[in-house]
């Protein structure tokens, strides 16, 4: 246990000064994982889009706060963890709605076009 006075050694060689912050998981990390965990899971309902989006944009964000703070934003791996679950989210929404447009593509073309009138009208 060190107290403020005495400088703790966060590295062989490398001192940290005594008013320095702790290091500290990033919030936005596990908001992160949370959105991207849901969006996976619902991206095959196509509603995942919004959670994975969200996901994607706070990602960000955190990555810019863990680099601006210097090492004292820890939560690295939970950011990545949610951002590939996002893209994976988007992926499933992207291959659900493509299979939904080529099967109503093929639906519309094996439809009869025109008006079909009874055997019996010239």
């Amino acid at each position: 246990m060190t107290t403020a006075s005495e400088p703790s050694v966060v590295a062989p060689g490398v001192s940290r000064h005594p008013l320095d912050p702790d290091p500290v998981r990033a919030t936005k990390a596990r908001a992160v994982f949370a959105l991207g965990l849901f969006g996976a899971l619902t991206g095959l309902f196509v509603g995942g889009v919004v959670p994975a989006t969200v996901a994607l944009v706070l990602a960000r964000q955190a990555h810019r706060e863990a680099y601006l703070s210097g090492g004292f934003l820890t939560g690295s791996v939970w950011l990545r963890r949610g951002e590939r679950l996002a893209w994976t989210g988007l992926v499933l929404t992207a291959v659900v709605v493509v299979v939904a447009v080529v099967i109503g593509v093929v639906r519309l073309a094996e439809a009869p076009y025109g008006q079909d009138f009874a055997p019996d009208v010239d």
